[in-house]
């Protein structure tokens, strides 16, 4: 672990120890904002989930209410009348054998990749280059779709996906500390009450066991869950 700065140090000694209500949560991680640039706010939930189990994975995406406060980079994998609607819905690179050549020759400077399901026997053989970097289409993620401007159009407005870790845990970006408390606190909410809403069936004992939020550079706080 290498050196924590002075400012980092500083937090530390400011952070609670004991799990507090969200908007308490919200505002003592609001206190850290002392960098230079916006921190990303995450969310990490601990699951009692055995991610040993395809029964037990938890999955998914949400359209967060007031975004991620980032711009999602997103390509898509469409032709004719799908192709048109995606770069209307504001796709940043929308293509066929011409996008597969660019990524096969290691273009991965994009957050998200969508393709409608007629467009798979292209993407499949990318998973070597999009498989590591969790960029592949999947039609579970709700990234291969007939309607490619709909999803397109979602992750422009801030959605984000998740699965759990193998220890069980679920990560997200939820926003930025700049955003007001209020909107932060929704979207942290939002996040944690769609993940509950996903309790797998064989899942025994207790499905939540912790909430924690933090930011880029800000030590976490424990929310009481």
């Amino acid at each position: 672990m290498g050196k924590k700065s002075k400012r980092y140090r500083g937090d530390i000694e400011k952070q609670p120890q004991a799990p507090m209500a969200l908007g308490e949560a919200v505002s003592v991680l609001k206190k850290f904002n002392t960098t230079k640039f916006d921190q990303t706010v995450e969310v990490h939930m601990r699951l009692g989930v055995d991610p040993n189990q395809a029964d037990q994975i938890v999955r998914g995406s949400i359209v967060l209410p007031h975004g991620i406060g980032k711009q999602q980079r997103v390509v898509v994998f469409a032709k004719g009348d799908a192709a048109t609607a995606a770069e209307q819905a504001g796709a940043d690179a929308v293509g066929g054998d011409d996008l597969a050549k660019r990524i096969r020759e290691g273009w991965t400077d994009f957050d998200v990749c969508i393709a409608s399901p007629d467009m798979m026997g292209l993407v499949g053989p990318l998973g070597r280059v999009l498989g590591p970097r969790g960029l592949m289409p999947s039609p579970r993620a709700g990234t291969v779709t007939p309607d490619v401007a709909k999803v397109v159009a979602e992750y422009k407005a801030g959605k984000v996906e998740f699965r759990n870790d193998k220890g069980g845990n679920v990560h997200a970006m939820v926003g930025k500390l700049s955003f007001d408390e209020a909107k932060l606190g929704e979207n942290i909410q939002a996040f944690v009450n769609h993940v509950l809403s996903l309790k797998p069936a064989a899942v025994r004992g207790a499905y939540l066991r912790g909430v924690a939020i933090c930011g880029t550079m800000s030590p976490s706080v424990r929310v009481i869950a």
